[in-house]
């Protein structure tokens, strides 16, 4: 009987498509369950940016939406030498840069305040927290009609009680919104923001190491020579990343000034004039183009931002 032996099997070829490694598939795997919120936010935001950005290089009004072309950068230059957009660039610096600098200052003073133990400390820190926690429009609206207006707001009504407690029985009685305009909307804001620059800025003072400040104290420091020397060096980081989130949100209010005073009385932000030029005036490429100049702004602002909070964590790190 003849025996067949089995052909020598042949050599295994290697695969053209190696196996995955393991930590690009854990990293793929870490990363996959937020691609769905990453597509949704490119969505919602850079899509119409591009589109915004695309719009402004025409000359579009929608009042004749048949005749519009191809202008290029013209819109910027409007931008940039219209006067009445020049005049609300100016307001909105302005604007911003007092209701930051005022709420630093309140926030920080009332941080110090409740950073001390005190009988209702947490009722008192419920209440001051409240004016942020208000939907902006309800806030401008309580403003304008509760506090403002010169027949029963509140502003006057406490001029009529101490103007009869002093012997005058009929004071005056200021209209607060058209006699200081820009100084009323501030004050809104200031009422409001301060609240969020007080929480940043009493969560620094919580973070300061207790052993150096009770070593300064037996060393003979004051509370001044304290605040000044340790306290306020400490709280840089987080007055810079008040400072600069205040700044990213003001720029772009736009809730205050429209409900106070409509823009007008030199209140107009750029914001504003975005609304009031692509709603009123129908110009869409030049509402366009001023709206994404206020995009840059706060991008530029915002990337200061993130850098004042990546020092600031990377400084509790290393703690």
């Amino acid at each position: 009987m003849t025996t067949y032996a089995a052909p020598p099997s042949a050599p295994a070829t290697p695969s053209r498509h190696p196996a995955p490694r393991p930590r690009a598939v854990r990293a793929w795997a870490t990363r996959a369950p937020l691609l769905p919120a990453l597509v949704f936010l490119i969505a919602v935001t850079q899509l119409p940016f591009v589109a915004t950005l695309v719009i402004s290089l025409f000359d579009w009004n929608s009042l004749d939406p048949e005749d519009r072309a191809f202008t290029g950068l013209s819109n910027y230059a409007t931008v940039a030498t219209d006067p009445a957009l020049r005049e609300s660039v100016l307001t909105t610096v302005v604007l911003t840069a007092t209701v930051v600098v005022v709420s630093v200052v309140l926030g920080l003073l009332l941080a110090l305040l409740l950073d001390r133990a005190f009988f209702g400390r947490g009722l008192v820190r419920t209440l001051l927290i409240t004016p942020f926690l208000i939907v902006p429009v309800s806030a401008a609206l309580l403003w304008k009609h509760a506090l403002y207006n010169p027949e029963y707001g509140l502003l006057n009504g406490a001029l009529s009680w101490i103007g009869g407690l002093l012997g005058d029985p009929e004071p005056a009685q200021p209209d607060w919104i058209s006699g200081m305009p820009l100084i009323a909307v501030e004050a809104a804001l200031v009422w409001q923001w301060t609240p969020f620059m007080m929480l940043i800025l009493l969560a620094g003072l919580q973070s300061r190491p207790a052993e150096m400040i009770e070593a300064a104290r037996l060393d003979g420091a004051g509370a001044w020579q304290i605040f000044r020397h340790l306290t306020l060096p400490h709280l840089r980081r987080y007055l810079e990343l008040g400072t600069l989130l205040g700044s990213v949100y003001i720029v772009q209010n736009f809730d205050a000034v429209f409900t106070i005073t409509s823009g007008g009385l030199g209140t107009a932000n750029l914001p504003y004039t975005v609304y009031q030029t692509f709603y009123q005036a129908h110009e869409y490429g030049l509402a366009s183009a001023a709206g994404v100049v206020v995009v840059l702004g706060t991008i530029v602002i915002a990337a200061f931002a993130l850098r004042a909070v990546s020092s600031l964590f990377r400084e509790e790190a290393t703690r």
